[in-house]
């Protein structure tokens, strides 16, 4: 299958999580031999934090400006079997008007963001990727979360026929190493900074350091304000990069899942963070959302947080305890949630859609 994509990012992970998705799956995808091309605006921010420069097994076309590429987009699609836009990239909607225009490939578009996306429409807020004229055109919608979300799609975007298709763990990266000293950590937590997390961060993270002054522990990430709450216990580590991922998490008794408040609220929404951690066999606490059971069972797989007291008690756990739990994760991540098990699944749905 050829397959052309265009979206946010490959090429940076700073500050978003499309790019290790994509990753993941373009790689998977190219490992059963299909070819993909995958279209990214240069943009400054990740041109500045790039790492990613030449992907080996699939096709990586950055470019300034739409005009720039709009008739070598074009004969790509013309000659591609499937057409994916995603969210919040900058050309979504030139890039649905290209893609519905060709009457060649199957025209998708897949919103990585989708609570968000509903939530910013119900606010009345204009969400540029979204195509003035809703989803209805496109062959499949696919979701980056499950639920209602899905209903919604159909019911305010007109989206015909909607699928989820979950992040995951590329176990060729994500598993267990050698712990790095630099992210030593009792509780650790890796994530951009974004303010609809920060209220659970605050109470799942930032008070069970308060309250626990011996315990050390470690965020990784980008975009983090100068008045964020630190406490002399808490380590900063600013952008680990994706090679160093598993390092940062096998370096953890513990680390924390965190989502994003629209996300939470209607649920069914694995962060890649999730599947990558439990892939490394780190043992995970998660806050709680509806359909978390779906992926992992709470108290044998993972553990589940609400207040800074259940963090506090998880704190205390055996770490004999704490790695069997990860292992029973890890093993989960393998039987279900891998890039390839999603390339499978997307596959599926593209054969069902033709």
């Amino acid at each position: 299958m050829r397959l052309v994509i265009f979206g946010l990012t490959v090429s940076s992970s700073w500050g978003n999580g499309h790019a290790t998705i994509w990753r993941g799956l373009c790689s998977a995808l190219a490992r059963q031999n299909h070819q993909i091309t995958f279209f990214e605006r240069d943009v400054p921010y990740y041109a500045n934090h790039r790492d990613l420069s030449n992907a080996e097994d699939y096709k990586l076309v950055l470019y300034r400006d739409w005009a720039d590429i709009k008739a070598a987009a074009r004969e790509v699609v013309a000659s591609a079997d499937s057409a994916i836009v995603t969210s919040y990239c900058p050309d979504a909607r030139a890039a649905s008007d290209l893609i519905l225009d060709s009457r060649e490939p199957m025209r998708i578009f897949y919103d990585l963001d989708t609570p968000v996306t509903l939530e910013r429409l119900s606010a009345g807020e204009e969400v540029d990727y979204v195509p003035s004229y809703g989803l209805e055109p496109f062959d499949l919608v696919l979701s980056y979360t499950g639920g209602r979300s899905l209903v919604e799609l159909r019911d305010r975007l007109g989206a015909r026929r909607v699928a989820p298709l979950y992040g995951s763990a590329d176990p060729t990266l994500h598993r267990p190493v050698a712990p790095c000293p630099r992210y030593d950590a009792d509780l650790s937590y890796l994530g951009t900074y974004a303010p609809d997390r920060q209220a659970m961060l605050e109470e799942l993270f930032i008070e069970p350091a308060r309250r626990c002054p011996q315990k050390r522990f470690v965020i990784g990430g980008a975009q983090y304000p100068t008045e964020f709450p630190w406490t002399e216990n808490i380590w900063f580590v600013r952008h680990v990069p994706p090679p160093e991922h598993p390092a940062f998490y096998c370096s953890s008794a513990l680390t924390l899942s965190v989502t994003r408040a629209a996300m939470a609220e209607t649920g069914y929404c694995p962060s890649g963070r999730l599947f990558e951690a439990a892939a490394c066999g780190t043992p995970v606490i998660s806050d709680a959302w509806d359909g978390l059971e779906e992926f992992f069972e709470p108290g044998r797989d993972i553990l589940v947080a609400s207040s800074a007291s259940d963090v506090q008690e998880s704190l205390k756990f055996d770490r004999e305890q704490l790695r069997q739990m990860g292992k029973r994760a890890r093993e989960r991540v393998l039987a279900e949630h891998t890039s390839e098990h999603r390339c499978t699944e997307l596959l599926s749905l593209l054969e069902v859609t033709a």
